[in-house]
């Protein structure tokens, strides 16, 4: 590993959201009606408000998490990376595209292996015919694999090889290989050729997906005089949808694919733009060359203002784990940095390796040009309307808390007594969001009980001003605000403010508050920066459904707020959440970081036998359990891709009775409580889960309610 590296990873997860973006508003569109309507394209071509979930991004950044989740950083198995997809996705809804099953490809596979077919043999020719197992899906979900492995091509063709074949086989592995190959060779080598020879070399010779990578290149130097769109003809005419069957095989796209990297001629802007121009499935194929072009030419070739500034460092997933789907660009890198020290067997040099061991999640700002997604606004204390009113953030290296960089603010036309609001969004809603792509559903980030903390500066040139932290209850609109400081110019100021337990609340954004001092007749720009944002401490606080609401993102995605669902029926009525299925369903919520901390559950089985209540959840396959079981049986269960009992004994529980169980999880010890009548306890010693958010389940035809959850 080499320090630069570090930069790189971001600057290629980077990219890859940007070639989402990018082609995302003409995914599935021919290159005639590409030119026809926009002509020559240049920028993005729809000015998102937030840009929703995409499967593009979704399957890098959670399948990636099969390296943590088995431990098997170097021996990564194909089965690994299938249990990661049964872990993260959602049943049937978000993720990526549920077609069905022999129609689309990741559907097939899924089913597959939730219906016992183990991996790679789930994305087999042999399982699923050779029509299916070749479509596009073996490489678009790759780039995390070569993002883990700068300059090793051999353990990313490895990775690739197992993570493609969970979906894929034959050319839709091929593809992944020679995606994830040209990505780690791009982090050493500037060649483009050199980068397309790598990603050949570790394929058949005599596959398809190589013979159209040696067309693509041998038009260009025989032909390259005469322009991109003259070699896009040639692939139309030999390497088309044509010719190959299903809904977006593999070969036609990587044609263009190949095209755009060698008629870009090493430009990021001209790359990314002439794929795209190609047609058929853009976001996909302009998100792998993104990232081979943002690792190649790094965030200095990246032009900030086109492609970064309206992304704004934000990332919205559509995983079941809600509190993993709002998250921000420099979070997802540093987090691939982190898995890529620990692939090498090394050390992260400093300041990463203290961010990464102490605040994983924190806005550090140690990334040139990142900005965490931190928004602004000015707020007078008269709430005077914000239309012309100027305030920015902009990355610096003038000064750090820490590291060598923060983020700097910059207000226009503030006036004694006004209060600049600096913040990061905890919780989203479908009002936030141009569309509902991926049917994307959250968990807040942050929680009454938790202690939020930053620093603070203003420089010597400064206006005066006090700083105070605050977090902010969505549904009250109410600000809860800490100690105010004085801030001294010149240095940096610690602050720290624990949120108050609160029942019913949702906050949906936590940061500083910039109270500016002085004459109140005058007009002027105010000044400072931020540095080491994040949040600590367990959650205090209590969900009255009664106070939840649906959450209508389109006719056919509901969502009840607070809540991801993996599964089964969730609505609200007469004060209660309630679940229900005809197989299995379970609903989550809670912070995927959580530790140890107590849970309380008022609950009422309805109809059934099979009603729990979970802790620790890091997923649908990834869990704790207290159940009501058949028998009048209460137990404690783990699910390992499947439930067991760790204990259990005699209770007499009946339907229709509401019961309150509260369930401790410390270190791995789990300790269970049904009305002060039956306690139950053990001890996970083998691979014990030891964070995640909490939820309710039902199995076999059951349903049930509950009241409220307790949280401490």
């Amino acid at each position: 590993m080499r320090e630069e590296f570090i930069e790189k990873i971001y600057a290629g997860w980077l990219a890859k959201i940007v070639g989402i973006r990018l082609g995302a508003p003409v995914e599935g569109w021919t290159y005639d009606r590409i030119r026809n309507i926009f002509g020559e394209v240049t920028d993005y071509l729809v000015d998102y408000h937030e840009f929703a979930a995409d499967d593009d991004s979704n399957g890098p950044i959670f399948l990636v998490r099969a390296l943590e989740d088995s431990g098997h950083i170097l021996n990564l198995t194909a089965q690994d990376v299938g249990e990661a997809l049964l872990n993260y996705a959602p049943f049937e809804h978000g993720f990526f595209w549920w077609g069905g099953y022999g129609v689309a490809t990741e559907h097939t596979a899924y089913l597959n292996l939730k219906n016992g077919i183990p991996a790679p043999r789930s994305g087999s020719i042999s399982q699923n015919g050779e029509m299916m197992a070749e479509q596009i899906g073996g490489q678009i979900f790759i780039d995390t694999w070569g993002l883990v492995t700068p300059g090793n091509p051999d353990l990313a063709a490895q990775y690739a090889a197992a993570a493609a074949s969970v979906t894929h086989d034959g050319n839709g592995i091929y593809g992944g290989i020679f995606v994830a190959v040209c990505i780690s060779w791009a982090f050493v080598e500037a060649d483009m050729r050199k980068i397309i020879e790598k990603g050949l070399s570790y394929i058949p010779k005599d596959c398809e997906y190589a013979r159209v990578v040696n067309a693509v290149m041998g038009f260009y130097e025989a032909n390259g005089n005469e322009g991109w769109r003259e070699c896009f003809r040639y692939v139309k005419e030999n390497f088309g949808y044509d010719r190959y069957p299903g809904n977006c095989h593999i070969i036609p796209n990587a044609a263009v694919m190949v095209l755009a990297l060698l008629y870009g001629e090493g430009d990021f802007s001209d790359t990314l733009n002439i794929c795209n121009m190609c047609g058929w499935d853009t976001d996909c194929n302009v998100g792998n060359i993104a990232t081979i072009m943002g690792v190649r030419n790094g965030l200095g070739g990246i032009d900030y203002r086109k492609w970064r500034e309206p992304i704004h460092d934000f990332l919205a997933c559509s995983s079941v784990v809600g509190s993993l789907n709002i998250t921000d660009i420099p979070s997802g890198a540093l987090y691939l940095a982190k898995m890529a020290y620990r692939i090498a067997g090394e050390e992260m040099p400093a300041p990463w390796r203290d961010i990464v061991e102490n605040r994983p999640e924190s806005c550090h700002f140690e990334f040139p040009g990142s900005t965490h997604a931190i928004r602004t606004r000015v707020e007078g204390l008269d709430e005077r309307a914000q239309k012309n009113r100027v305030c920015q953030v902009k990355n610096t290296e003038e000064t750090a808390h820490t590291g060598r960089r923060s983020l700097k603010i910059s207000a226009a036309s503030v006036l004694a007594g006004e209060n600049v609001y600096v913040y990061k969004k905890t919780y989203y809603t479908p009002e936030d969001f141009y569309d509902s792509r991926y049917d994307p559903s959250f968990s807040p980030l942050v929680y009454p009980g938790q202690t939020i903390r930053g620093n603070a500066y203003l420089p010597e040139y400064g206006e005066h001003a006090q700083v105070s932290l605050y977090a902010r209850d969505m549904r009250t609109g109410r600000i809860y605000q800490g100690e105010s400081a004085k801030l001294e110019p010149g240095n940096w100021t610690e602050l720290c403010f624990q949120i108050p337990a609160l029942s019913g609340a949702l906050i949906d954004e936590v940061g500083f508050c910039f109270h500016v001092e002085g004459n109140h007749n005058i007009a002027r720009s105010f000044v400072g920066m931020i540095d080491d944002f994040y949040v600590t401490g367990k959650a205090d606080y209590e969900i009255e459904f009664e106070k939840e609401r649906v959450e209508l993102w389109t006719a056919l995605h509901r969502e009840i707020s607070q809540f991801t669902r993996l599964k089964g029926i969730t609505y609200l009525e007469k004060g209660c959440l309630h679940l229900s299925c005809s197989d299995f369903g379970e609903t989550y919520t809670g912070g995927h970081d959580w530790k140890n901390y107590r849970a309380k559950f008022s609950v009422t089985p309805m109809v059934g036998e099979h009603h729990g209540v979970n802790v620790r959840v890091q997923g649908a396959i990834r869990s704790y359990a207290v159940g009501l079981l058949p028998d009048h049986r209460v137990g404690i269960l783990k699910n390992e891709n499947g439930y067991r009992i760790l204990a259990e004994t005699d209770f007499d529980w009946h339907c229709g009775k509401e019961y309150e169980i509260t369930v401790c999880v410390e270190e791995n010890h789990i300790l269970a409580d049904i009305d002060g009548e039956v306690t139950l306890k053990t001890q996970d010693e083998k691979n014990p889960y030891l964070t995640g958010g909490i939820g309710l389940s039902v199995q076999k035809g059951s349903h049930m309610s509950c009241r409220k959850i307790t949280v401490s």
